[in-house]
């Protein structure tokens, strides 16, 4: 049986403010967040992800903020993540029904071993849009043809790189298995993605076949070994 985290109470923090931005999270319960209870937790004022051996995934599971489905807005937080930890922020995304707490859309994409981590990537979708190090404009696809004819090698191949930075030098600035700082801007359809105050890629979707303007938001565990990620002070501002 699934467990449920089913969550109806407010979910915005109230007395909780800073320079506009709004905690979504009070650092004690998953009021406001929906779940896989085998999955999710909060433990030191945290939100905990976390596979064990006896409890391994199927399909990459989501905590889903209930709080709306934000068009224009930054989020801030941090996180922590194991060295076998794969993870991600979800954005503008759209819950399928085919897999419970499954998400499809953006993803500011985090990893233990720091290679993706940054980097812009649809879940269940477009795939990469922007390795770290990026600035990319995004086409559409072919006419006639459907999103999994335009992907390659696990990328949208209808991608102009207009700028491009070292990806291993912009590793330097993510610190491993401590403390990072993310902060999403997100607006129209430029999607940027700051780790550590640094920007590590930055996307103009200009595909208004398969772009969202809007969505749910949530934290995701994904497919593989045990693994455990935190989430903490999370605060957004719409």
């Amino acid at each position: 049986m699934i467990g449920l985290l089913i969550i109806s109470l407010p979910t915005l923090v109230s007395g909780q403010k800073k320079n506009d931005f709004v905690s979504i999270f009070d650092g004690k319960t998953l009021n406001g967040w929906e779940g896989n209870a085998n999955y999710w937790r909060v433990e030191n004022g945290s939100i905990v992800g976390e596979i064990t051996a006896d409890k391994l995934l199927k399909a990459n599971t989501f905590l889903i903020w209930r709080g709306g489905t934000p068009k224009d807005f930054e989020l801030k937080l941090e996180f922590k993540i194991s060295k076998e930890g794969n993870s991600g922020i979800n954005y503008r995304s759209e819950q399928i029904t085919e897999v419970p707490f499954a998400l499809k859309g953006y993803q500011a994409d985090i990893d233990g071993m720091i290679y993706y981590t940054g980097q812009n990537y649809e879940e269940r979708g477009r795939a990469t849009l922007a390795y770290r190090g990026q600035t990319t404009k995004i086409s559409s696809g072919d006419k006639g043809s459907g999103v999994k004819d335009n992907v390659k090698n696990n990328a949208w191949t209808k991608v102009e790189v207009v700028k491009a930075m070292d990806k291993d030098s912009l590793k330097n600035f993510i610190k491993s298995e401590d403390w990072n700082e993310v902060h999403l801007i997100i607006k129209g359809n430029r999607l940027q993605h700051y780790v550590n105050g640094i920007l590590m890629s930055d996307v103009t979707d200009n595909d208004k076949v398969n772009r969202k303007m809007a969505g749910l938001i949530g934290v995701q565990v994904h497919v593989g070994p045990p693994m455990k990620v935190e989430y903490r002070n999370i605060m957004i501002k719409q």
